[in-house]
């Protein structure tokens, strides 16, 4: 059954510090920054928001975890079992498996591995590791790459964590080269479909390939300067998303202006009749 899901980057100014990981190369390490942001919700309140709100499950991105002590994390889980609420999936924003810095690579590696353990300690079912940054089509970051995630995959699985990757950054910023990607996985790695992350004359088509292997959608919308969406171009590709038969979580994103839940509700709007639908 489908099912009405919420980014945390759509309430990403709600929620206090982004957490950003960067590569230093010339200290040879992971060097991590904190972006101040107003925080109105905490993390551990969320679920509880969501469920309030009707939601059914949420996508945590990593730069929202304050914490990944073994405590916090608990609470964490916690709180989501008590709002009843899904924890799908936790989002891993940084790292490149086709980084040519070898020592980059390897500890991108490494790190992804620990979130891994970080999104079974909280509770997620899944976690969204980024394919790489090469670019489209270039075989051999996709063979570098695929052989890194059913790695993953594997270290996912024995902790109860499936390992998914998205249309997002270069790699698998085009259908094709997502296609060649997920036949190099199999059925180990799974896809989200952003609507936001194809552009040009074929992004409906290169929707319709990789929807398919797809476990959630990001239903992004184009938003004005008043934060009210696209919706001719927001209903192309939800019909886009119908007519593959996706039967998953429509997650919401909201990243226009003013008040985040608002413009939540508005996508939410547009987007329910596909979910009920399914």
């Amino acid at each position: 059954m489908s099912y009405l899901s919420v980014s945390t980057w759509s309430l990403h100014r709600l929620l206090g510090p982004l957490r950003w990981t960067a590569w230093d190369a010339e200290a040879g390490t992971h060097q991590s920054h904190e972006q101040e942001q107003p925080q109105v919700l905490t993390l551990l309140e969320l679920p509880a928001a969501l469920a309030s709100r009707g939601y059914q499950a949420a996508e945590v991105c990593h730069f929202h975890f304050p914490s990944v002590e073994p405590a916090y994390l608990s609470q964490l889980r916690e709180a989501f079992a008590a709002a009843g609420i899904s924890f799908d999936t936790l989002l891993l924003d940084y790292g490149d498996l086709t980084a040519a810095d070898e020592a980059r690579r390897e500890a991108d590696y490494g790190l992804m591995r620990r979130w891994i353990d970080t999104a079974a300690a909280a509770g997620a079912k899944q976690i969204r590791i980024v394919a790489g940054e090469a670019q489209p089509g270039d075989a051999e970051a996709i063979r570098r790459s695929a052989a890194a995630l059913k790695a993953l995959a594997a270290y996912g699985d024995e902790r109860g964590v499936r390992v998914i990757t998205e249309n997002f950054k270069p790699l698998t910023s085009s259908g094709a080269s997502c296609l060649s990607l997920l036949a190099q996985t199999g059925e180990r790695v799974g896809m989200i479909t952003d609507f936001g992350n194809f552009g040009g004359s074929a992004k409906y088509e290169e929707l319709a390939m990789i929807l398919p292997y797809s476990v959630s959608v990001h239903a992004k919308a184009h938003y004005d300067d008043a934060g009210l969406p696209d919706e001719a171009e927001y209903r192309r590709c939800l019909d886009v998303t119908s007519a593959a038969g996706f039967n998953g979580a429509y997650v919401l994103i909201y990243d226009g202006p003013g008040d985040m839940w608002a413009g939540l509700e508005r996508a939410r709007r547009i987007v329910e009749p596909y979910v009920a639908e399914r």
